[in-house]
């Protein structure tokens, strides 16, 4: 069993694409006390990201990397990595990233690249994970927060919530009450690690108070 993070501030990265609803509510965490940690910068795949203005707003270092401009998902880790590196980042947080994550971040951030998703997993991976559970017609979905391996939502589990499906849901529905979950369980996943309680063993992750 091995330790996530030791304990201490947690000297973030948020990677988003798109709004980053998450990302504020990671960032307000941060600054009323109830995480321990701090937001390094903010990098978004997307030049319209709405993070990047959220994060420029609020005078944090906040890049577009564009990854048609690199030859490989290789060429565009390594400087993302790189990009990392010089704001001293330890710890990588995707907020809405809509991008698989290679072998060059998972190598360099070992367990400490933090997912959050909009279903309860294993169920419904991928993309548009509340349609899939009200297509499937389940009657309690979620959101989980994971750590990032080489599939896709794929990673050991740190914490999940669960929230019901009504008989009167649309995507949407879903999709808000879900998202008012994420908004807890993620600054609540992180602050776990800051706090060095989370712990590995194998796939399962064991929290120690």
């Amino acid at each position: 069993m091995i330790q996530i993070h030791p304990a201490g501030r947690l000297k973030l990265a948020v990677l988003a694409s798109g709004r980053g609803s998450n990302f504020d509510a990671i960032y307000t965490a941060t600054q009323d006390g109830r995480l321990n940690a701090d937001i390094k910068v903010l990098v978004s795949d997307k030049a319209e990201s709405l993070a990047l203005q959220k994060a420029r707003q609020r005078k944090i270092p906040a890049y577009y990397l564009d990854p048609s401009a690199y030859s490989s998902r290789s060429a565009y880790e390594t400087e993302l990595v790189s990009l990392l590196r010089q704001h001293q980042v330890e710890v990588v947080a995707l907020a809405g990233y809509m991008r698989l994550v290679g072998k060059v971040m998972l190598e360099e951030f070992r367990h400490c690249i933090v997912n959050i998703h909009p279903a309860l997993l294993p169920a419904f991976p991928g993309l548009n994970a509340q349609r899939q559970a009200l297509e499937y017609g389940v009657k309690f979905s979620g959101c989980t927060v994971h750590l990032v391996d080489e599939g896709m939502d794929t990673g050991p589990i740190i914490m999940q919530r669960v929230v019901p499906v009504y008989d009167y849901d649309d995507e949407d529905s879903l999709s808000t009450r879900i998202l008012e979950q994420e908004h807890q369980v993620y600054w609540q996943s992180l602050q776990l690690m800051a706090e060095g309680k989370l712990y590995l063993d194998g796939r399962r992750v064991i929290v120690r108070t």
